[in-house]
């Protein structure tokens, strides 16, 4: 048989299954083989027939949902049409990245993997789920997967094993090269210009909304910043119902820029165009020339904590010994615990990791930079309001992540640090948005009730609900909100009074540390039998839930069952399989986050 053909396609939310396939492609590119990643939606899926030898790499968000880069393959590939042995010449490999603490865990690499073999693939090993809830992570289950691939390729081409494969430690080509303009002239920045075109805003042409507000809500002497932010979306033919999703992308720190530029010696003014050294597409959202300034501030993400992979290139261009040593440990498999120590407990940046590497460092050339730093991701918010109450409005609640661990310096999220930073009263400030659907979708029957379950900033989502259900007339509404303590963050709290008061709302409210005994929003679920009762048997109320996927929505799932239970009269597995049936129809959705 001759050499094959290897094509890697994947589904990536967060870019973590991106950076998986990429890993995969640079195993391949050292076999010498020919090999071809894209994501699945930038794949003609109908040529899925005449392929030989693919692996599929993906990601489940949500509740057992593909991710957005992978929607529309996932469509195609379900249409019952497809004929049984239409991928009958194909051999393939599914490997999964998940984490085992939501309920559907790798769902979609099990479905995609089950389809396959439907549709008549060879499949070449068992399906991989990797678990991020593992010690080591991801790489506990990747690595001896596709050491097991390697094999099974290998079996089926025996002539790639008397390929003499590239070493570790040679760089591979740069995917881009870098060719600096001497012509240093101020550019305008086009990225805030409002289109003038009717199009709807996408993650392609996000709007540039401007900031109207963006205020504190929780008293200072609370642990935890967070805020209340308003954007102006007039012009934008934005349109969102209850339940949607405001999606954008953050921007490094303007010190992070900086010290980013000293390490590597480059001038952040310079210019500079790129060039795609094979068939790949230079990326869209940068422009063409374009300052290393922009390049760092919005694109690079130099303030992620790096994966496995920027050490393994890391290290390929070490010099220095001791530092070559060090990155060739961890970048191997029995190093892993080493990198975990340093670099995932402690959450270390990228960006700190170069500076503790000074002598390669001084080596990276700027061509490797995209293959180094992975593009700075999007981040997805509940939308907190309604257009029906706010007109050309969308508002957010988020939470400024930020807490210690044993670096020196506290460790912060990146795109709620930079949304805290925008203050509109010191000048205009623009974000570049777009909207997608969300998870909860809520019922268009004027007589059916919601019971909503969303404690710290979970409520957002239900506040967009609720001021569109009532502006809509839809009064038969509960809510159960927590929080540590009433005065320091029961947010919107003059609003759901309000909403009591004028019998729009039934509100159960529980602060954890305003009395001795921990009260939470579960205890109130359980308190409450008889009225969730009422309102789920007999007028077929959909329940919700929203908030942190810790220990939450597990433990209100249980009140729920023993609701079931208690008023009901039924048996502890007929109360699991009301609530699964209640989940297959859409009576009980939920939307979670870690």
């Amino acid at each position: 048989m001759s050499s094959p053909s290897l094509l890697v396609l994947y589904g990536s939310q967060m870019g973590t299954a991106q950076d998986t396939a990429h890993r995969i492609v640079r195993q391949a590119q050292r076999r010498r083989m020919q090999v071809k990643v894209l994501p699945l939606d930038s794949y003609s899926v109908a040529n899925l027939i005449s392929e030989t030898l693919v692996v599929f790499v993906c990601s489940t968000t949500g509740q057992g949902d593909p991710p957005d880069n992978m929607k529309n393959f996932w469509r195609f590939l379900f249409r019952k049409s497809l004929p049984a042995g239409s991928l009958g010449r194909l051999d393939c490999a599914v490997l999964g990245l998940g984490d085992s603490s939501y309920p559907k865990f790798n769902f979609v690499a099990k479905k995609l993997h089950k389809r396959l073999l439907q549709l008549g693939a060879s499949v070449l090993l068992p399906v991989g789920l990797a678990d991020d809830q593992h010690d080591l992570g991801s790489d506990a289950v990747i690595d001896p997967w596709l050491a097991s691939l390697w094999e099974k390729v290998f079996a089926l081409y025996p002539s790639l094993a008397e390929v003499i494969p590239l070493q570790e430690d040679e760089p591979l080509p740069p995917t881009y090269t870098f060719h600096f303009l001497d012509d240093v002239k101020e550019e305008t920045d086009d990225r805030l210009r409002i289109p003038m075109d009717h199009t709807v805003p996408s993650q392609s042409h996000p709007f540039p909304a401007r900031v109207v507000f963006n205020k504190r809500v929780t008293e200072l002497s609370h642990f935890q910043d967070v805020r209340h932010i308003e954007f102006d979306i007039t012009g934008s033919n934005i349109e969102f119902a209850a339940g949607d999703v405001v999606v954008m992308r953050p921007c490094n720190s303007p010190e992070d820029v900086e010290l980013f530029c000293q390490l590597l010696r480059l001038d952040p003014e310079t210019l500079f165009t790129l060039r795609a050294t094979d068939n790949t597409a230079v990326p869209a959202r940068l422009p063409q020339p374009c300052t290393v300034r922009q390049l760092v501030e919005s694109f690079l993400d130099i303030a992620a904590v790096p994966r496995r992979s920027f050490f393994e290139l890391l290290s390929t261009f070490a010099t220095n010994e001791l530092e070559r040593d060090k990155l060739a440990e961890f970048s191997s498999a029995a190093g892993q615990d080493e990198l975990h120590s340093y670099c995932n407990r402690p959450r270390r940046t990228a960006l700190e990791v170069l500076a503790d590497f000074p002598h390669t460092t001084a080596e990276l050339k700027a061509d490797y930079l995209f293959d180094l730093f992975p593009e700075i991701q999007p981040r997805s918010f509940s939308i907190a309001s309604s257009l029906q109450a706010y007109p050309n409005r969308l508002q957010i609640l988020v939470a400024v992540v930020q807490y210690k661990t044993k670096l020196y310096k506290p460790r912060r999220g990146l795109c709620s640090t930079w949304l805290a930073s925008l203050d509109p009263a010191q000048g205009e400030v623009y974000v570049p948005l777009w909207v997608k659907k969300g998870g909860l979708k809520f019922p268009k029957e004027k007589s059916t009730p919601v019971i909503m379950v969303g404690p710290g900033t979970g409520v957002a989502p239900f506040r967009s609900a609720l001021q569109e259900r009532i502006a809509e007339g839809k009064t038969a509404n509960v809510l159960f909100f927590g929080c540590r303590s009433e005065i320091k963050d029961f947010y919107f709290k003059s609003e759901w009074v309000e909403m009591t008061k004028a019998g729009h709302l039934v509100l159960f409210t529980a602060f954890s540390r305003d009395q001795e005994d921990k009260v939470y929003v579960q205890h109130h679920v359980r308190e409450n039998a008889e009225l969730l009762w009422d309102l789920i048997a007999k007028k077929s109320a959909c329940f919700y839930i929203a908030g942190n996927a810790k220990e939450m929505p597990a433990s209100v799932c249980d009140a729920l069952k023993e609701v079931f239970q208690q008023e009901g009269s039924v048996t502890a597995e007929e109360a699991e399989q009301m609530l699964v049936a209640m989940e297959r129809t859409g009576q009980f959705q939920s939307e979670t986050w870690s």
